[in-house]
């Protein structure tokens, strides 16, 4: 059901979910993020290949076992860590304070998803590249592409009717994939610039003409 002003409709109607919900006892939780927390950080300072789960286990003061039981490998824990930060940004889509909550403009709110996705994407480039590059076309064949797509084809329908409101959303999600975005930070480019970049392109494709 929308607001008064109709934005909410775009986040909370229609929207697949990222994994399912994982039933788990307090102390699983809780030793689960201090395991997720601990890679987090060691992958982002030395990245992914350079970090043991040894290193793991005593930067999140649990036995190696615990981290074996519960990911298999640090492959496996690398997947579960980007599932992690794909369910916070899922999360705050749905129901997080605007704009990138309900409760704002739909242009704005695309242009605080690309801000929020690009941030995701430039910490854990890493993760994304295996992810995406796991099989060929498995960037499309993800539940959380389906997410994000449906997420901008809503806002984008609401933003400019007139628009092929599938395609656009495509459109915006295609300088997100992760072998371009290592590719750009490579060669120069700074998180701020492909923030602006994609601003501009939101503004011009989605904010009406005042002429």
């Amino acid at each position: 059901m929308s607001d008064s002003t109709g934005l909410q409709s775009a986040s909370q109607r229609d929207l697949p979910v990222v994994g399912q919900a994982r039933p788990e006892r307090a102390d699983a939780r809780r030793n689960r993020l201090k395991v997720l927390e601990a890679a987090d950080r060691l992958f982002t300072e030395h990245g992914v290949k350079n970090v043991s789960l040894d290193a793991i286990a005593a930067a999140a003061g649990v036995g190696k076992g615990t981290v074996f039981r519960r990911f298999g490998d640090r492959a496996g824990l690398a997947v579960a860590l980007l599932d992690e930060r794909e369910h916070e940004l899922q999360a705050k889509i749905l129901s997080g304070p605007p704009p990138l909550g309900p409760g704002a403009p739909a242009v704005d709110r695309v242009t605080a998803f690309l801000d929020a996705y690009l941030e995701l994407l430039d910490r854990h480039i890493e993760l994304f590249v295996d992810s995406e590059n796991a099989s060929e076309g498995a960037r499309y064949r993800i539940g959380s592409y389906h997410l994000w797509h449906r997420h901008l084809a809503l806002l984008i329908e609401e933003a400019r009717p007139t628009l092929d409101a599938d395609y656009t959303a495509h459109l915006l999600l295609a300088p997100l994939a992760a072998d371009l975005h290592q590719a750009l930070r490579t060669g120069g480019f700074i998180l701020d610039r492909m923030k602006s970049g994609l601003a501009q392109a939101v503004e011009t494709l989605l904010r009406p003409s005042k002429s």
